[in-house]
């Protein structure tokens, strides 16, 4: 694929996937802006150029958006956290990044999660696997988070035309940690292919796209990935024989958002045999 026209602006590049998009985008010759509220702390490729800045920070967000043809926006809270602590980078910090977008006439690719589906039960045997139009059910104040940054990119598009794809990432890792990413693990390689569709892909609209590589047993099933023409190649089937027994809790177990929805939960604890029980 070429390097975009235009400057690409990703934020929350001192992150895991910051910096792996750093690395990555920049060995294609990949003109980046880069910011995030820490420093960077590795060796800047020669195509990219950092500044430290706040999300809360609007002025800084938009100075560094200048003449930018995508926003790459990963910065933010990226765990649970008291809602507090989330208000600012992620609701906040979100706003910013859209009205740097609209001024600039700029596409959006947001960082997404699975965790504002993460209420949704796993799929067992036969059943369905969930759509990109399946209902938001948050596991937390960070999948809220989420959601919210969803539905500005809707109403951005609706409102003002302004182009983006939310990327309901699973789980990106080096390497499937537990039996739940056999399902929902995104390989590093494939990040960089689904980056490098979303942004050089002619028209996107407002999309939405599970972040899930090529794995036998996910669990998300169709989206907008045709517009872009994404295909993932890695799959997560060669740690199963390690991570098979891997045996969580059995809230965990329950929701497909894993222990995030497991974090504060105060109801009765569900047993493994009430799984698909009506509620």
């Amino acid at each position: 694929m070429n390097a975009p026209s235009k400057p690409v602006l990703l934020t929350g590049a001192s992150g895991a996937l910051g910096r792996h998009l750093t690395q990555s985008l920049g060995a294609l010759g990949w003109a980046l802006r880069l910011t995030d509220i820490a420093p960077f702390p590795d060796v800047l490729p020669p195509s990219a150029r950092f500044v430290q800045a706040d999300l809360n920070d609007g002025v800084a967000l938009l100075r560094q958006a200048e003449g930018c043809g995508a926003i790459l926006h990963f910065g933010g809270v990226s765990v649970e956290r008291p809602f507090e602590e989330i208000l600012g980078p992620n609701l906040r910090g979100l706003y910013h990044v859209y009205e740097a977008a609209r001024r600039e006439g700029a596409r959006v690719i947001f960082a997404s999660s699975n965790h504002t589906i993460g209420f949704h039960e796993r799929p067992r045997g036969n059943d369905a696997k969930l759509d990109a139009d399946c209902a938001f059910r948050p596991d937390g104040y960070y999948g809220i988070s989420k959601v919210y940054g969803e539905m500005m990119g809707r109403m951005y598009w609706d409102k003002h035309g302004v182009e983006n794809i939310n990327l309901r990432i699973g789980s990106c890792q080096p390497k499937p940690l537990d039996r739940r990413m056999l399902s929902t693990w995104l390989s590093y390689p494939d990040l960089t292919r689904l980056i490098e569709c979303c942004v050089l892909a002619e028209k996107v609209g407002h999309a939405v796209i599970w972040g899930q590589s090529n794995n036998p047993t996910g669990y998300w099933g169709e989206d907008h990935r045709a517009r872009i023409g994404w295909v993932p190649q890695d799959n997560a089937e060669v740690w199963r024989a390690e991570l098979e027994s891997f045996i969580s809790d059995p809230v965990s177990e329950r929701y497909q958002g894993g222990a995030y929805a497991a974090i504060e939960y105060s109801r009765s604890a569900p047993s493994p045999r009430d799984h698909f029980a009506p509620e």
